[in-house]
């Protein structure tokens, strides 16, 4: 509003003011409009002045008028037609809204009357129609452009969305909206729309479309020639315009004449000319290039035709022609590529008016492919175009010699053994194999025909072993159509010993391989080393690779055929006339993984502790080297570590310290990628059980049955010694005298040395004179004084025994010589007893010259105890339970009295008269006499 009352005042005042001094009005005004341009050009004519107030009214805007400009201008006359002329440019399309344009003169503070001239808009009521402005509007990328809509007549506007966006709109009259849009980016092909919608979604849409992009922008312009006459220019875009369409795509001119067909950006003109100029032309801008040069340094030859090729084994001779006659005269250099198994090659050939060239070091029997190309000898442009690609297969020969290796085993067998040739080796279809073992000495030769599909000949040194000499040759030739290969000849040492093993050390995988260095012989100069390897877990006939290096001192092992986890020996001989000499191993693997099986574990109780062993895990599993194992307890839910094992020779482990129970224990072993998943074993922990006790028992009593068997052995074996030692010969006993029998009791009297124990009855008659009675203080003095004294002496003792009663009966010996034994007296009361061989008593000397009583040994003291029934009403002498001769053929009947009784006898008795309690003293006795049987067993040879 401020603006229409301000141009409203001026108008006013200025009318008023001067209304006296009026100027001549502007006359004939006119006008033009460019609305791509959005641009009215104004003219009149007025001579008077050069300076003319401009105002500029919108109409229907709430009033009849709106001013949209008013300006005071200064605008020289044309000189010709003496016309002022002045353009203005509306921000919004002129169809948006009509204009109408007031021009008046002014000369200080005077001034005309008005000029007006109306500019009809599409906002006009003869033009009910909804319309949008402006159509197809091509822009510079990141301009702004103001976009205005006019509803159809008697309907209410909605909104304005640009490329589905709302924006917002100003309202410029009655029926027009308008909207300010910035594009940013360059638009797609078809463009971006710009939709104006009425209030009503029912009612008819309308809309635009905008295309944003850029003016064109060349480079590499340049022309050469392909026939020797004609020019071909050539050009990049070096920004794309993103105008597309006819009416927006670019034109381009060469020295002012059009290029037709510009879509690959070339243009061919029919004569050569040292000067181009290129001129591209869109709706945004134009761009100029130029380019200046001589036909002879813009040479780009045409790609060779009809190419053809003359074949032999190892060389071929391609031909082609030219399109143009002219290339006859013109010197070229051609390049020639071929390709056979992925294997590429290049030559260069020279020549005028070249069409042939021939190509040599080629495989027999291989299949090429080929394409040529020329250029200028002398002022080389650039490189023609490539010809078609040709294809041939040179011509069969002979096949390479293969190489050969050998492998031994351990138990005297091995392999000889070749890489199988592949097509472009054999250079020919391949009939087989032909492997010869041959001594040069003895000229002896096997041939073996082998297979095509086979590489490898066995053989046995074990059969070989009756050649004189110490190694055998084996020659390999591979055989085809054409004939046979060279041969290949490796050694074989018939007197094959395995020597002591070089220490293996470690090969790391670096870069792709396994790098292997070592130290040259230079004195060697034939020397050619070979490195082989194979899978390490390979033990017989294995699948061996190897390589041939002549003239290093390391190398980097590498193949398609290495795999992670699998480890894999190499080693390094030297090869020379001799048979192949070991230098070096190694092992490696090309990337460590964990063990890909756990070790078979299992768990014992042992004592009170827990025994854990476990097997080694295989090669072939491992892969990685072991550095140990890892020994767990295992909860279900978790692993506690308890022992670490490095090195992988401790394949057992004993856990302490835990008591009765059922427990987990889990094994795992690692590598230096980490370890395996663990075997698991499960064990309950108990006390010592009888079966154990048993066991014990039973092993003590294995031993002592042991014992006891040796013993037996060697008193079986030493007999006559042990018969002699413990069951001696009894001496025969001398007795002085007639002993036959009486019936008057003896008289039997006590030897000084012997004391004799009295035992009384109550029926004895003590008139008579019998043997003594001993009080009991002195039977215990006696006792205290037996049991002092050592059990075998000489001293005479006290024998006690018990009184006996004479018979009246006529005594009957037990055995068959006890009459020629003993005598006794039938009315005799009293018994003599004599001992044989140790000393002869008073009694029997004085009776018939026999010897006395004396005691076989020294007794000990009697213990107490009640006399049996049995022993009362017999009387006397206590006959000893049992005896016998010492031998049998002692015991037999005899003249006299028997040879040895071994002990005192009664008249009466055939049994020994020993004291009850002589048992102890006799193995007093025989303690005493166990030192001399232990020095006579070990003394004596038998």
């Amino acid at each position: 509003y401020s603006i229409w009352l301000l141009c409203l005042f001026l108008c006013c005042s200025a009318t008023h003011t001067h209304a006296g001094d009026a100027l001549l009005r502007p006359e004939q005004l006119s006008f033009s409009q460019n609305s791509d341009l959005q641009q009215i050009v104004i003219s009149w004519v007025q001579g008077t002045t050069a300076t003319f107030d401009i105002l500029v009214l919108r109409n229907e805007r709430f009033s009849p008028w709106f001013c949209v400009l008013q300006e005071t201008i200064s605008v020289p006359p044309n000189p010709i037609n003496g016309q002022h002329q002045w353009t203005w440019t509306s921000a919004e399309p002129l169809m948006c809204t009509s204009l109408s344009i007031k021009v008046r003169s002014r000369d200080g503070q005077r001034t005309s009357e008005w000029s007006s001239v109306l500019v009809e808009g599409g906002d006009m009521p003869s033009n009910p129609n909804p319309q949008m402005f402006p159509q197809d509007k091509i822009i510079h990328v990141g301009a702004t452009i103001t976009f205005c809509c006019i509803v159809e007549e008697g309907l209410s506007f909605g909104q304005i969305k640009y490329n589905n966006t709302v924006v917002n709109t100003t309202r410029l009259s009655r029926r027009t909206y308008s909207a300010v849009v910035v594009n940013r980016e360059p638009t797609k092909y078809l463009g971006t729309n710009v939709i104006c919608y009425p209030n009503n979604p029912s009612d008819q849409l309308t809309g635009s479309t905008m295309f944003a992009g850029y003016p064109p922008l060349l480079s590499n312009f340049e022309c050469e020639t392909r026939d020797l006459t004609s020019a071909v220019c050539s050009w990049n875009e070096a920004r794309e315009t993103h105008l597309y369409g006819r009416t927006r795509k670019t034109s381009y001119l060469i020295n002012n004449r059009s290029c037709s067909d510009n879509t690959e950006k070339k243009c061919t003109l029919d004569r050569w000319e040292n000067n181009w100029t290129l001129e591209a032309k869109n709706p945004l801008g134009q761009h100029n290039l130029t380019d200046l040069a001589e036909l002879s340094h813009r040479v780009r030859p045409v790609a060779p035709a009809n190419l053809t090729a003359v074949v032999h084994p190892r060389n071929a001779t391609i031909l082609w022609a030219w399109k143009y006659s002219s290339y006859s005269f013109f010197a070229l250099v051609c390049e020639v590529v071929f390709v056979s198994r992925e294997n590429k090659k290049v030559r260069h050939f020279l020549g005028v008016g070249l069409q042939s060239v021939v190509l040599s070091d080629m495989v027999p029997n291989e299949k090429y492919t080929l394409k040529i190309r020329c250029g200028a000898q002398r002022n080389f442009w650039k490189w023609g175009d490539w010809s078609e690609q040709f294809s041939f297969t040179t011509s069969t020969t002979v096949p390479d010699a293969p190489d050969v290796w050998v492998w031994m085993n351990r138990d005297n067998t091995g392999q000889v053994i070749w890489k199988t040739l592949e097509p472009r080796q054999s250079h020919g279809r391949l009939t087989g194999y032909k492997v010869t073992f041959q001594s040069a000495e003895e000229n002896l030769q096997h041939p073996i025909n082998v297979s095509p599909d086979i590489s490898t000949a066995p053989f046995n040194l074990t059969h070989m072993a009756t050649l004189s000499t110490d190694k055998i040759e084996a020659t390999v030739v591979a055989v085809n159509d054409d004939g046979a290969s060279l041969p290949s000849r490796v050694l074989i040492p018939l007197r094959w010993t395995e020597k002591e093993p070089i220490a293996v050390s470690r090969a790391v995988y670096t870069n792709g391989g396994f790098p292997i260095s070592w130290e040259r012989d230079d004195n060697n100069g034939t020397c050619e080393y070979v490195v082989e390897w194979y899978n390490a877990s390979c033990r017989k006939d294995c699948s061996v690779d190897w390589i041939k290096v002549a003239t290093l001192n390391n190398f980097s092992v590498r193949s398609d055929n290495f795999y992670p986890g699998v480890r894999y020996n190499f080693s390094l001989y030297c090869c020379s006339s001799e048979p192949p000499q070991l230098l070096q191993r190694l092992q490696g693997y090309m990337q460590e993984l964990v063990p890909s099986s756990p070790v078979p574990l299992s768990a014992r109780q042992q004592d009170s502790n827990i025994l854990l062993t476990w097997e080694e895990i295989p090669l072939a599993n491992r892969r990685g080297f072991l550095l140990g194992y890892n020994v767990y307890v295992n909860n279900d839910s978790s692993l506690t570590l308890i022992a670490n094992l490095s090195g992988i020779k401790n394949r057992s482990y004993k856990v302490k310290g835990y008591g009765e129970g059922s427990y987990k224990f889990t094994v795992k072993a690692y590598t230096s990628a980490g370890e395996d998943t663990g075997a698991t074993a499960s064990i309950m922990l108990e006390q010592q059980t009888a079966d154990w006790l048993i066991l014990e028992i039973l092993t003590s009593l294995g031993i002592t049955s042991l014992f006891l068997v040796c013993v037996t052995f060697i008193c079986y074996k030493k007999r006559k010694w042990v018969k002699k030692a413990l069951y001696p010969d009894i001496p025969e006993p001398k007795l002085p005298g007639d002993w036959s029998r009486t019936q008057e009791p003896l008289d039997v009297k006590p030897s000084p040395h012997s004391m004799v124990h009295i035992v009384e009855k109550p029926h004895w008659d003590s008139s008579k004179e019998m043997l003594v009675v001993i009080p009991e203080e002195d039977e215990e003095e006696d006792r205290q004084r037996m049991g002092d004294e050592p059990a075998d002496t000489d001293e005479p003792t006290s024998l006690r025994y018990y009184n006996q009663v004479a018979d009246e009966r006529p005594i009957r010996p037990r055995f068959p010589d006890s009459s020629a034994s003993s005598a006794s007296s039938m009315e005799s009361g009293r018994t003599d007893v004599t001992y044989t061989g140790i000393q002869t008593s008073e009694f029997g000397s004085q009776i018939g010259g026999g010897g006395g009583y004396q005691p076989q040994m020294q007794p000990r003291a009697l213990t107490e105890e009640p006399f049996e029934p049995q022993a009362v009403s017999s009387g006397g002498y206590k006959p000893q339970s049992s005896w016998h001769f010492d031998s049998p053929t002692e015991a037999g009947p005899s003249g006299g009295l028997a040879p040895s009784l071994g002990s005192p006898t009664s008249v009466a008795s055939t049994q020994f008269l020993l004291p009850d309690g002589d048992e102890h003293a006799e193995e007093k006795h025989q303690q005493s006499s166990a030192a001399s049987w232990f020095t006579n067993l070990l003394s004596t040879t038998k």
